[in-house]
């Protein structure tokens, strides 16, 4: 115990005395943490630009795009003469996209002579050309609904009769985990925690890897007389109470004070936060392991950090992916944090309901005392080349 605690007062030293630790565990992952809550902090996008091509120009035209321009997500900002000029501003990102309504519409619609609307979005945008999407295609059926309901009126149908007519099957929504389509509770419950597994990442492959570069590997191991568990433990101890301490306020910020879904409770997801810098921790070891080069380890390590936002599911479902790519998901730390975040917080179910991927973490956590004679025989005989 007594090599470990000097072990780790060296660490502070040389934790204090360069200011990249100070940025890499505190002052990057703060502002990581702010900046995206608060750039979704409306939950969804609102007043989204689009655009307007009425060529009819009646009462009836004119009160379809006052409805258009009440939905929440979506602002007509400017109304275009023709097709052409709505293009060239969908080209050049004033709008997002644009409604086009031909001549002759509101006629056909009185004479039930079937007319036809568009409505162009620009899916380089994929969020808001899906929101503007939807609101153009509710606004339109809502129309065609509206004039076919006048029709069966006019016939002396019943109001029961229409629209029984028009929704033969009413449909009732209830989406689950995220009633609010918050984009916020959809993103940052997976993305914040990548983000700070990536940063255990690097600081890992960084701390160990300076060791190598600086020639003071041997004085380490010689504090730990030569024992290099006892080297990783006390180097690595220090880091993992300032990341803890991220990890806990991030916990608390997103399910005390944002109040984001967290039916387990938040001490459930503290446990999992623990095993998440754990486990990124272990992974850091192997990588500066097998890629001594100071280099060549922090550029795998920001590699493998990066790719886990698009292997953890959070964006993309797993099981639609190549199987090949469904194994290889597996070896990522926020693939199974992703899980456990899935049973407990929105689920509600206890960890034992998901204990393979809590082994999975646990897996990554111990990869060091697997590593360690090969890392020994590492910092012992290995000369840095630049």
């Amino acid at each position: 115990m007594r090599s470990i605690f000097h072990i780790a007062i060296r660490e502070i030293r040389i934790m204090i005395s360069r200011p990249i630790y100070g940025f890499a565990m505190v002052l990057a992952p703060l502002f990581c943490f702010y900046f995206l809550t608060s750039l979704m902090g409306s939950g969804l996008p609102t007043e989204l630009p689009l655009g307007l091509v009425d060529n009819d120009g009646t009462s009836t035209t004119r009160s379809l795009a006052r409805n258009l321009d009440a939905f929440q997500q979506t602002s007509i900002v400017q109304q275009y003469a023709n097709v052409s000029e709505a293009r060239s501003a969908l080209q050049e990102g004033d709008i997002y996209g644009f409604y086009y309504i031909p001549k002759g519409t509101t006629r056909k619609a009185q004479r039930q002579e079937i007319p036809t609307v568009s409505f162009y979005s620009n899916y380089s945008y994929l969020v808001a050309a899906s929101l503007l999407y939807r609101d153009m295609r509710m606004v339109s059926e809502l129309a065609g609904g509206a004039a076919t309901r006048s029709v069966l009126y006019a016939k002396g149908a019943t109001e029961g009769q229409a629209m029984a007519y028009l929704q033969p099957i009413v449909i009732d929504t209830h989406p689950i985990g995220n009633p609010w389509l918050n984009y916020a509770v959809y993103l940052c419950n997976t993305l914040l925690p990548g983000i700070l597994s990536l940063f255990v990442f690097m600081v890992t492959v960084y701390s160990i890897g300076t060791e190598v570069k600086r020639g003071t590997a041997r004085r380490w191991l010689t504090l730990a007389q030569g024992n290099i568990h006892r080297a990783l433990v006390g180097k690595l101890l220090p880091q993992f109470l300032v990341f803890l301490l991220m990890g806990m306020l991030l916990t608390v910020y997103l399910y005390g004070y944002l109040h984001f879904p967290c039916r387990c409770g938040i001490p459930t997801m503290l446990l999992v936060m623990v095993l998440l810098i754990m486990a990124s921790q272990g992974l850091g070891v192997l990588m500066i392991t097998f890629l001594p080069t100071l280099r060549l380890g922090l550029s795998f390590a920001s590699l493998w950090g990066v790719l886990s936002f698009s292997l953890s599911g959070m964006s993309f479902p797993v099981m639609a992916m190549h199987p090949l790519l469904q194994g290889v998901s597996l070896l990522f730390p926020l693939r199974h944090y992703f899980l456990l975040y899935v049973n407990c917080a929105l689920h509600g179910y206890p960890l034992s309901n998901a204990l393979p991927y809590v082994i999975g973490l646990l897996c990554f956590a111990l990869l060091p005392v697997v590593l360690a004679g090969r890392l020994r025989v590492l910092l012992l005989t290995y000369k840095y080349v630049p």
